[in-house]
């Protein structure tokens, strides 16, 4: 009784042959052939490496920071779908930029309520068929959730959308999939109800579900932006808990430093950072890293209409404020978020941040860019609304550990139990 036995394979099951596509997959992929990302590197050409790739099919995809991130990790995005046209064009620029291949199910603009079910099942079935993982990613548009936003829940034109995406993971059944949202889906209770439905569902789909409070600090992003993400995987043999490994500064360290409050905003002044900090959690060390000033988006900023007074009096540092926050250039930003007439002011000038150093906050490489065409509001709206690069590449290297972790006894939580219980 073989593999290609057709009777063994009919008895296993859906569930158990998922299990051993995953096995036999992995064992190629991981086992084989691959390369470490780390001895890759950051290097965003090198997209023809040696090795089978799990394949992305991405919604709600923006400009594709949550993309590019499991990109830099090794997966294969190979179908992209974005309905606000200029997020699809910005998405298109930014990797025909940085010479990153098309997707070969192409740029899909079409509303996620009226995919082509058919169309989709078609390339999902043709990746797996080439013995290809198969993941779904995404992060619904959130201000129906959100405390700052709409707040209008799943019932909200937006909040409807979460529904339909875990819909499409029950309909198509890929091997995992990642979910990203405010936290306000999280821990509003009127939100909670209906977070909790969507994880019933998908758990009587057959997935084992992993859900986090995640903080994009805690990646080594610049900024203080709560998100819970929840991560289903179809393969039961997989360690049972998910170690969220990607994390350079756990636990809410990245709070525990002696970060500067406030100064006295002076134009055009210069102010040493503490060696009590980290440089790469401040503002200024981006700043300085995607080299802002003569970046493409340099120029792309929103002018007063008023006059500068305003732009004077707050001080460096202050974000106590809805709108009118100041960047202090020795500390990492408040939540990237730039509509409802948020305004984040620049650290050390009279103005407010450029596109360029917005993209900076959000910790994505220089080589990213947005075009020239794209409407300013547009630009901080997709900026505003995407994953920190680096917690997506954290959350994509996490999955990949885990897709590599087929017992629990190679997980490291259960490493740390068995020492625990040694000691």
């Amino acid at each position: 009784m073989g593999i290609g036995s057709v009777t063994w394979v009919s008895e296993i099951g859906d569930f158990g042959w998922c299990a051993i596509r995953i096995h036999l997959v992995m064992g190629i992929a991981w086992g084989l052939v691959a390369v470490k990302s780390e001895d890759r590197g950051n290097d965003f050409n090198d997209w023809n490496h040696p090795m089978i790739k799990p394949s992305i099919f991405s919604f709600f995809s923006g400009a594709g920071f949550l993309d590019l991130g499991f990109e830099t990790e090794g997966y294969d995005v190979c179908y992209v779908n974005e309905y606000h046209g200029p997020f699809l064009d910005a998405y298109k620029h930014s990797r025909t930029v940085m010479g990153i291949p098309a997707p070969r199910y192409g740029h899909d603009d079409t509303s996620i309520e009226h995919l082509n079910s058919d169309d989709l099942a078609s390339n999902v079935l043709a990746e797996m068929e080439r013995g290809q993982l198969v993941g779904f990613i995404g992060g619904p548009p959130c201000p129906d959730f959100s405390i700052g936003g709409k707040n209008r829940g799943k019932d909200g034109e937006n909040g409807k959308l979460s529904e339909v995406y875990i819909n499409l993971v029950c309909e198509h059944k890929p091997d995992f999939f990642l979910f990203e949202n405010v936290k306000g889906l999280y821990r509003t209770k009127k939100h909670r109800d209906f977070f909790e439905k969507i994880k019933r569902k998908v758990k009587r789909a057959g997935y084992t579900l992993h859900e986090r409070l995640i903080n994009s600090i805690e990646y080594g992003a610049p900024q203080d932006r709560d998100r819970i993400i929840l991560i289903g995987f179809l393969d039961k043999s997989f360690a049972k808990k998910f170690a969220w490994t990607g994390q350079v500064y756990p636990d809410g360290k990245a709070f525990e430093f002696e970060w500067p409050t406030t100064d006295e905003f002076e134009a055009n002044s210069v102010r040493t950072r503490k060696n009590t900090v980290p440089s790469e959690l401040c503002v200024q060390y981006w700043f300085d890293k995607n080299e802002v000033n003569t970046h493409p988006n340099a120029r792309h900023c929103f002018q007063p209409r008023a006059g500068l007074q305003r732009f004077q009096t707050v001080a460096e540092g202050d974000d106590s404020k809805k709108s009118y926050k100041r960047l202090h250039r020795w500390r990492y930003s408040p939540t990237a978020a730039y509509g409802n007439n948020e305004v984040h002011l620049h650290p050390y000038l009279e103005r407010r941040i450029t596109v360029a150093e917005a993209l900076a906050i959000q910790s994505l490489p220089k080589e990213f860019e947005l075009p020239s065409t794209m409407t300013l509001s547009n630009m901080f709206k997709t900026v505003g609304n995407g994953v920190p690069y680096l917690a997506a590449v954290g959350l994509a290297r996490s999955i990949s550990e885990h897709l590599r972790t087929n017992d629990a006894s190679y997980s490291s939580e259960h490493r740390e139990s068995n020492q625990s219980a040694a000691a």
